[in-house]
């Protein structure tokens, strides 16, 4: 299996969703032949809000690696655990072979934040008790929470000082947030590699819901499209396909670290992606290389 952090930059990697519930596996892993076929670096799995669907994330991660020889990137949320729930909990990934986890707060839902208040209380945990590679999430456009970007990368810098191996980026739709971004997080003495997160676009109502959850900025150009081709679904497929593309060749020319992109469990939009890249990806590895 390959090591990912010996890989030459720039990396390309894929999320998925674990199923809700107790659902069906297969269907997900249908995804994952599909995707795995494409040769990614890493696949990270995400952490549903459900017991049942927490434990997937840890199946899922553990069958990528032992079935398909790909590092997996298994998601860990803290807030509401104590800390014996959350040693179990790494105890499990441990046992399953995961060394890789991409750890975070989570959302604040009633429960309140028991053990840990925040993704740093995890990181900290983690490394004083365990030997995993620290993937921790930033946020090119800030954090929603956040008051501001100095606010923002102040927090980062003091995640990345408790023992972070790599950063993922949220999404963003303007690549200009994430150059600037980057910039700023050098300049404070971030060195972690940053791996820049793109959502292909698919529909308008996709696009409300990631500005509503996360924030994201959507630039004139997006906003085109959406009103050129957002009544016919085809079309908007296309043309989010297109978008992405664009911007992962910008990234890619820009010297970004690496692309992670959320597939959002459709192999057919990330292999058409994949095609339209490969070239520039590998004269880029065999520059570098």
């Amino acid at each position: 299996m390959k090591n990912f952090f010996k890989l030459d930059k720039p990396t390309f990697s894929f999320e998925i969703f674990p199923p809700k519930g107790k659902g069906d596996l297969s269907q997900i892993f249908n995804t994952v032949d599909a995707l795995a076929s494409l040769d990614p670096d890493l696949i990270s799995v995400t952490y549903g809000a459900g017991g049942s669907s927490r434990e997937n994330t840890a199946e899922i991660a553990s069958r990528i690696q032992r079935d398909y020889a790909i590092p997996a990137l298994a998601h860990l949320t803290c807030i509401g655990s104590t800390r014996d729930e959350m040693r179990a909990t790494l105890d499990a990934l441990r046992d399953k072979g995961i060394q890789n986890i991409l750890a975070m707060r989570g959302d604040i839902v009633g429960e309140g934040t028991k053990d840990f208040s925040h993704a740093s209380d995890l990181i900290k945990f983690i490394n004083e008790n365990y030997d995993f590679h620290i993937f921790a999430a930033c946020y090119p456009e800030k954090h929603i929470e956040a008051y501001s970007m100095e606010e923002d990368l102040k927090y980062l810098k003091a995640k990345c000082e408790c023992g972070v191996d790599a950063l993922i980026s949220q999404l963003f739709f303007d690549n200009d947030h994430f150059y600037e971004f980057r910039d700023r997080a050098r300049a404070m003495g971030i060195t972690q590699r940053i791996e820049a997160g793109i959502m292909p676009i698919t529909s308008p109502a996709q696009i409300n819901k990631m500005v509503t959850l996360c924030g994201a900025s959507v630039p004139a150009g997006v906003q085109k499209l959406l009103r050129a081709y957002g009544h016919n679904a085809m079309a908007m497929r296309e043309a989010g396909i297109a978008y992405a593309t664009a911007q992962i060749i910008d990234l890619l020319a820009s010297g970004v670290d690496g692309i992670h992109l959320y597939t959002m469990n459709q192999p057919e939009i990330a292999k058409r992606i994949c095609e339209n890249i490969r070239g520039v990806l590998y004269s880029l590895r065999v520059k570098r290389g």
